[in-house]
């Protein structure tokens, strides 16, 4: 069975619809939406199966990959990560929402098959309304990973529809939020004294060091 090809639009996302992908992600689905940098895919946190099943549409050991996951917001990041730092914390606010990915202490509260062998976790609060809806529909953080593209110029696919034709046999919703970026977040190790960047993406490091 095909995957749904729902067209939402980035300034005003239609509730109805967000609604229905947040069921079908509590339903064990799994979802390609935009972001504020590349396409990602995704499932609630919570579901095994689906972590699993994305795990196996991309080829991905969830033993030895470094998972990420959107929140909202930073209200709810206390419950999934340590005691994060002042400096650290007074970054995240500067950063967020943007195209940022902070690597951080996971708590308990992550689901065992997000944890790297590190037994961290990457957060994302992205400068797009489709997927911080989604996560306040369902009630809790989403999976995220990119989109990648086996081209050798270009790293990730942007155009929804080419996206659609390559996955519709694989996940369950694909959201056609426009053309997407083709440069990923800016990633930040904020797990020791010193915070390291680990990859320099989309988000401008002079704007919030």
């Amino acid at each position: 069975m095909s995957a749904e090809f729902i067209k939402l639009y980035p300034e005003n996302p239609e509730e109805k619809k967000i609604q229905h992908i947040a069921q079908v992600l509590r339903n064990g689905g799994v979802v390609i939406y935009p972001t504020d940098t590349v396409y990602g895919m995704g499932c609630d946190i919570t579901n095994q199966k689906a972590i699993e099943r994305i795990c196996q549409i991309k080829g991905i050991n969830p033993k030895k990959h470094n998972f990420s996951f959107i929140c909202a917001d930073l209200s709810n990041i206390s419950v999934y990560t340590r005691v994060i730092s002042k400096p650290v914390f007074k970054m995240m606010k500067k950063a967020l929402p943007g195209p940022y990915t902070f690597i951080l202490e996971a708590s308990n509260e992550v689901p065992r098959i997000l944890h790297s062998r590190k037994k961290t976790v990457g957060i994302r609060v992205p400068d797009h309304l489709v997927p911080r809806m989604l996560v306040e529909e369902l009630g809790q953080p989403i999976l995220t990973t990119s989109i990648v593209d086996e081209d050798e110029v270009i790293e990730y696919n942007t155009d929804p529809e080419l996206i659609y034709e390559k996955y519709q046999n694989l996940v369950d919703v694909v959201i056609d939020g426009g053309y997407g970026q083709n440069v990923a977040s800016t990633v930040l190790d904020c797990t020791q004294d010193e915070v390291e960047v680990l990859r320099e993406g989309l988000g401008s490091l002079e704007d919030i060091f």
